[in-house]
């Protein structure tokens, strides 16, 4: 079992929580995620690591209620556990075994969308430990729903917030901000990474390849079993047909076909949108996740 050590509610219908999982925290590197159960019946849950402290043995998730299984994880206090708590899982960023001297040379530019701010956050802690600055742009939908905004001012070099309906911050889209960044306050960029919403994703890796900045996008938010079996997470990269969660998270933004994973969240939350997923794909379909027939 995996004690919690620490359950917070950060805004609504996003919950924080510190667990005691000693072995997952001794091995976590940014970028990587990691796959929590509450018990026998719940599901498991793909979640993108949000911090790690590997003197205390804790690692911290952040979540949304989505469905039945967030809800009952929201539900859940200090001094409860989970039942399995695996990783990490995933690749870890690309910077991480970048030559530091390198990197040191390179200006990245965050941009977090929502709850992205949660796989953000340890990323740009990574940089500010190694002594790199980096800027941030945070947006959200309203000031209520923006999150980590002190710890991610604590580690970013300059963190700019935006909202959609401008109740904080710079009102509009973090492209908006973005793209004032670059063609108005003339800053250089040699490498973007963004995360949050699909569609929020696309729209940046949109924006910055017309600014000719690399771009790197997670795609945790397709994922559904975590482990390559269930095809939730299959998308096409350039011209390769890749799977989030074994090949990821991380792809680059300028090569990922989004419509087509958009479409695909869509289709796998019906029986019968899975089940025509199943037949147009054939044996890179994976299955396995008892759902689609694919485990059979």
């Amino acid at each position: 079992m995996y004690r919690i050590l620490k359950a917070e509610c950060l805004a609504e219908k996003i919950y924080l929580m510190e667990v005691e999982a000693p072995r997952v925290a001794k091995a976590c590197q940014p970028g990587e995620f990691v796959i929590v159960k509450i018990d026998e019946v719940g599901e498991r849950i793909p979640l993108t690591v949000c911090d790690y402290d590997r003197e205390k043995g804790t690692v911290t998730i952040v979540f949304q209620i989505v469905g039945a299984s967030t809800l009952r994880m929201a539900a859940l206090q200090a001094g409860d556990a989970f039942q399995d708590f695996v990783g990490p899982l995933g690749n870890p960023s690309d910077f991480v075994s970048e030559d530091l001297e390198e990197l040191a040379k390179k200006k990245y530019l965050f941009v977090a969308g929502g709850v992205g701010a949660a796989p953000v956050y340890p990323q740009v802690k990574w940089m500010k430990e190694h002594g790199i600055d980096v800027d941030v742009v945070m947006g959200s939908k309203t000031k209520d729903l923006l999150i980590l905004e002190n710890e991610m001012r604590q580690v970013a070099g300059n963190l700019y917030i935006t909202t959609d309906d401008g109740s904080y911050g710079a009102h509009g889209m973090v492209t908006a901000v973005v793209e004032d960044l670059v063609t108005e306050q003339k800053n250089h960029y040699d490498v973007c990474v963004a995360i949050g919403p699909v569609i929020m994703m696309k729209f940046t890796s949109l924006l910055t390849k017309k600014l000719g900045i690399p771009t790197i996008v997670s795609m945790n938010p397709i994922m559904v079993d975590g482990t390559g079996m269930c095809g939730a997470c299959r998308l096409t990269v350039g011209d390769e047909v890749k799977f989030a969660c074994v090949d990821g998270p991380e792809f680059d933004g300028h090569l990922v076909n989004f419509d087509e994973a958009m479409k695909r969240q869509q289709m796998y939350r019906t029986q019968e949108g899975r089940a025509m997923l199943k037949a147009q794909e054939g044996a890179s379909h994976h299955g396995g996740c008892g759902h689609c027939g694919g485990d059979e």
